[in-house]
C-alpha cells in the first residue's frame, strides 16, 4: 500500500527566518531529526544533489519521460517525494495530477505541501517534511505567487539544505522551474517576437541557480524574443529557454544534460554589443554578437566526472555558469 500524505494546514508559526536558520530559538528541524526509516538523518547514503528543471508541459500519463528520471534521481519507488504545490491557485487538482502520476512511477511515499501562506511556510514541522525528502518538486502556476509564499521562509531554507547537505532533488516544471534561478522571470508586458527595451522584467528567485533566468514553454510560446530582451539587461546573465515536455538535468558541479522530447537554448550575451542604454523605453533592441546554443534530448556535458572532457571549447564557459563551476585557473602562489 503506498504511503501517500496531504499535509493539513497547521496552526500558528514562528516568523520567516534568513536561509539555513530557524528564528527565535527555535530548534533546528535537522539536529536530531529521524528520517522515516528510521536512520538518522547524517546517515542516508549521501547522493549528488541534482536539480531537474522542466519546460512544462511534461508527460504525466504516457512514458512520463521527464518525471521518471526525477523518481531515479531521488532514488527510485522507494523515494520519499514531497510535491509543494504553492505557485498554484487550485492546489488539491494540482496534487491530483502528480499524486497519480508518481504513484503510476510506483513511488510509495508521496507526500502534498500544501502551503496557504507565508505564516505555515515557515512551520518547522513542515520544514522537516522537506528535510526528510529525497525528492521535491515544485509544480506549475505563477512563479511570483510561488516566491511570496515561500521566498526566505523555512521551507525555503530546508529546500537549501537537503540539496546540500543530503543531495535530495529538486525539480520544477513551468512555474516552478523559472522560480530556480536567483533571477527569475518575473514579466513580460509585450508578446511580440522582436524584443524591446524594458519589456521584461526580472524577480529574486530561490537562488538554486547562480547565473541563469529559466524561461519555460519556450518554443511552444515563441518566447526567443523576451529572453532576448533579459540579457540584453544584464549581459551577464546567461537566458535558457526550455521546451515543453523537455528538462535541463543538472548534476551540481559537474554537468548537465538534455532530457525528453525538444531542447534547451542558451542565449550568451556576455561578448554582445547593444544599443540597450542609448534607446528610450519601448524602442527596439540591437544585439550583437550574441551566442545561441541549441541542444536537443540527448545532449550531456560534463566538466567533472567519467565524462568530462566531452564538452566543446565554445560551450564551456556556458556549461560551467549553468553546474556554478568556475573555469578560471587558481593562481599559483609564490
Amino acid at each position: 500500500m503506498a504511503r501517500k500524505t496531504d499535509m493539513p494546514e497547521l496552526g500558528a508559526a514562528s516568523d520567516a527566518g534568513a536561509r539555513g536558520a530557524l528564528p527565535g530559538g527555535a530548534p533546528d528541524p535537522v539536529d536530531g531529526h529521524r528520517l522515516p526509516d528510521g536512520t538518522a538523518q547524517g546517515d542516508r547514503t549521501r547522493r549528488a544533489g541534482h536539480l531537474v528543471i522542466i519546460g512544462g508541459g511534461e508527460d504525466r500519463v504516457n512514458e512520463k519521460t521527464v518525471l521518471a528520471r526525477f523518481v531515479e534521481l531521488a532514488g527510485g519507488p522507494s523515494a520519499k517525494v514531497v510535491v509543494l504545490t504553492a505557485a498554484s491557485t487550485v492546489q488539491r487538482e494540482m496534487w491530483k495530477i502528480y499524486d497519480e502520476a508518481f504513484g503510476a512511477l510506483g513511488v510509495q511515499s508521496r507526500t502534498h505541501l500544501a502551503i496557504r501562506d507565508r505564516e505555515q511556510a515557515s512551520d518547522p514541522e513542515l520544514a522537516r517534511q522537506i528535510l526528510s525528502a529525497d525528492g521535491i518538486f515544485m509544480t506549475g502556476g505563477d512563479q511570483k505567487r510561488l516566491l511570496a509564499m515561500i521566498g526566505g521562509t523555512l521551507i525555503d531554507a530546508a529546500m537549501h539544505r537537503v540539496f546540500k547537505e543530503r543531495g535530495a532533488c529538486i525539480a520544477g516544471t513551468s512555474a516552478g522551474a523559472s522560480a530556480m534561478s536567483e533571477h527569475m522571470m518575473a514579466a513580460s508586458l509585450s508578446s511580440d517576437a522582436l524584443p524591446s527595451k524594458g519589456d521584461t522584467y526580472l524577480a529574486a528567485g530561490l537562488g538554486f541557480l547562480q547565473r541563469i533566468v529559466v524561461d519555460q514553454h519556450f518554443s511552444e510560446r515563441q518566447r526567443l524574443g523576451r529572453l532576448l530582451g533579459v540579457v540584453a539587461q544584464n549581459p551577464y546573465l546567461l537566458g535558457i529557454g526550455i521546451d515543453e515536455d523537455t528538462a535541463l538535468v543538472i548534476e551540481n558541479g559537474a554537468g548537465f544534460e538534455v532530457i525528453g522530447n525538444g531542447a534547451i537554448t542558451i542565449v550568451d550575451g556576455r561578448q554582445m554589443s547593444s544599443n540597450f542604454l542609448e534607446i528610450a523605453r519601448n524602442e527596439r533592441l540591437e544585439l550583437v554578437n550574441v551566442k545561441l546554443h541549441l541542444l536537443p534530448a540527448g545532449a550531456r556535458y560534463y566538466l567533472r566526472g567519467p565524462e568530462a572532457g566531452s564538452v566543446p571549447r565554445a560551450l564551456r564557459e556556458a556549461v560551467a555558469a549553468v553546474i556554478s563551476v568556475s573555469t578560471v585557473t587558481e593562481p599559483t602562489l609564490s
